[in-house]
């Protein structure tokens, strides 16, 4: 069997840091045809580079075939998330003096969820989008999304264009893409000399210090540490001058990365701060990395042992909620129909479907007000007092939250 090697510096991978089993994508929702049909099932099993210390998971499906024309996942459908992405275009655009005659690209720009705020400011935007329904909901709106992935051959034809950015935005796509050094010479290739790129990604100090192991699935190929991320931006020329620790997606970090030729952005000390706690933290130390699995396994027997009680008891579950984190949850768990009857899910393009895996019908949310379950599960955690709030009518007949990450509880 060949020796999977390491995406940034191609070191033989000999350590593995967690395994999950074998499951679906985590994106590819069912419909009923396709209950009669068998899943492509593949290992989820992550790895850590002992010389770079990237965390990261084989490539079994092409990344064409993750995005492609069904895939499910709009980011519009959370207000907290959009709240965010209004926060930010504001501070960007007042931090860096963004203007008309600026221009800014995003990848993987889903149904802009964000260009939408920079076109209220007047400024020029491309979204740049693999996933033809969501590029598709974007151009609706009026937001000009080009259909395709972002690789350094696309870059060169933006540079030859002369279409170079002052502002690159990249929100949760480093993870998605397995050519990492191909990604990041584009980047560098389609910035203008004082141009600037922020780039958000759940932090993996946050994933192992919350135990939130259900944000590893197959289209998250790389999982980043501080370090980590620093090295392979140095690598190909371009410097992180300011970072910034985040509450979305459990704890992302937002870094922003410029030339290395480029002497007009300040270095923040948050910079040296970060990197100076994760050397502390053991972030820099293989060892580390190598008993996560325990409090991974730890999780998962908690949460088994609360829903077979409660089962055993009578009690209805249902969950809340249909992203991809559920699916690792519940398939590395053995969840199914015998605990959670349904889930349910604001989003239209989920709604009727089912889970990839468990085969759990996905309902519209008025389903709960109708059964009044005595528990949810919440399945998107991360968003938990968004989803409290919107549903916390199931507290006129008694029902409860249930919440598995970072460990089991009941509100």
């Amino acid at each position: 069997m060949k020796t999977m090697q390491c995406r940034f510096c191609h070191t033989p991978l000999r350590y593995l840091f967690l395994s999950l089993g074998a499951s679906p994508l985590s994106n590819s929702y069912l419909n009923m045809d396709d209950l009669h049909k068998m899943e492509p099932y593949y290992p989820l099993d992550v790895y850590i580079c002992e010389k770079c210390l990237l965390v990261q998971l084989e490539e079994f499906e092409k990344a064409k075939d993750i995005f492609d024309a069904g895939y499910a996942y709009f980011s519009s459908y959370s207000d907290s998330w959009l709240k965010h992405c209004e926060h930010y275009v504001d501070m960007v655009v007042k931090r860096f003096g963004l203007h008309e005659n600026k221009f800014v690209v995003e990848i993987a720009s889903n149904d802009g969820y964000l260009l939408q705020y920079f076109k209220k400011h007047n400024i020029p935007v491309l979204g740049i989008e693999p996933a033809a329904n969501t590029a598709h909901a974007a151009q609706e709106k009026g937001i000009p999304t080009e259909i395709t992935f972002f690789d350094q051959a696309y870059a060169e034809k933006m540079r030859q264009k002369g279409r170079q950015a002052d502002l690159i935005i990249g929100n949760n796509v480093l993870a998605h893409n397995p050519n990492l050094n191909d990604f990041v010479k584009g980047l560098k290739m389609v910035l203008k000399a004082d141009g600037l790129i922020t780039m958000e990604f759940p932090h993996l100090a946050r994933l192992m210090e919350e135990t939130q192991f259900d944000t590893i699935y197959h289209e998250h190929f790389s999982y980043f540490s501080f370090l980590a991320v620093e090295r392979i931006f140095r690598e190909h020329g371009l410097t992180i001058f300011d970072v910034e620790e985040l509450p979305t997606h459990g704890g992302s970090l937002r870094i922003y990365a410029a030339h290395d030729e480029d002497q007009s952005k300040p270095l923040s000390p948050r910079v040296a701060e970060l990197r100076a706690r994760e050397i502390n933290e053991g972030y820099g130390n293989i060892d580390h990395y190598l008993t996560f699995h325990q409090k991974v396994q730890s999780v998962k027997r908690n949460l088994l042992q609360l829903l077979i009680g409660l089962k055993n008891e009578g009690k209805k579950i249902v969950g809340y909620g249909a992203p991809a984190k559920g699916n690792t949850l519940l398939n590395y768990c053995g969840i199914r129909t015998d605990f959670l009857d349904y889930t349910v899910d604001r989003s239209p393009h989920k709604q009727n479907c089912y889970l990839p895996g468990s085969r759990i019908p996905i309902k519209h949310p008025d389903r709960i007000r109708e059964d009044k379950p005595d528990y949810v599960l919440i399945l998107p955690w991360n968003i938990k007092e968004e989803i409290v709030l919107q549903m916390d009518h199931i507290r006129e007949w008694g029902g409860r939250f249930i919440i598995p990450i970072p460990h089991v509880q009941i509100l």
